[in-house]
């Protein structure tokens, strides 16, 4: 699999952007299609490595969530991207890739845990590096940096 093959495959694919980039392959996904964008990538790209995901607060922008997958052999990496909807006070959903990427479940919990987004049909949604009492999500550029909670307190 040769980037350029990569490149023409995932521009086929319903709800699929690729961007001109040289390395890596960057790919917005409408969220709907996340998880189906992530099987496409493993199954006919050979991306069965997964890298990291994480998110994005671009403030009256939204949320972005991005994950990094990479096919080894071929030296082909993919990045995914997915802007959100729901903000205010509804919540950001996204669907799990856990599914299809075991690697991904500790980081869709960092992700609820920083950010607050549901991952849909995740197996385990908890929090993962703050106390079940913690209100709020940190990384959200709308959190309080005067919030009762250790260590600001």
């Amino acid at each position: 699999m040769t980037a350029e093959r990569a490149r023409e495959l995932l521009a086929t694919v319903p709800g699929v952007t690729v961007a001109p980039t040289p390395s890596p392959i960057v790919v917005q996904v409408a969220t709907e299609q996340w998880r189906d964008v992530a099987r496409y990538a493993r199954e006919t790209l050979g991306c069965t490595f997964f890298s990291f995901l994480t998110a994005i607060d671009w403030k009256t922008d939204g949320l972005e969530i991005v994950a990094w997958v990479d096919n080894l052999d071929a030296k082909l990496s993919v990045e995914l991207r997915t802007r959100l909807s729901g903000l205010g006070a509804d919540q950001p959903t996204c669907p799990s890739i856990v599914p299809i990427y075991r690697g991904a479940n500790w980081m869709e919990r960092e992700c609820f845990d920083m950010f607050g987004v549901q991952f849909v049909d995740h197996p385990d949604l908890r929090r993962i590096l703050l106390g079940d009492d913690w209100q709020g999500h940190p990384l959200l550029k709308s959190y309080a940096v005067d919030t009762p909670h250790p260590p600001y307190r």
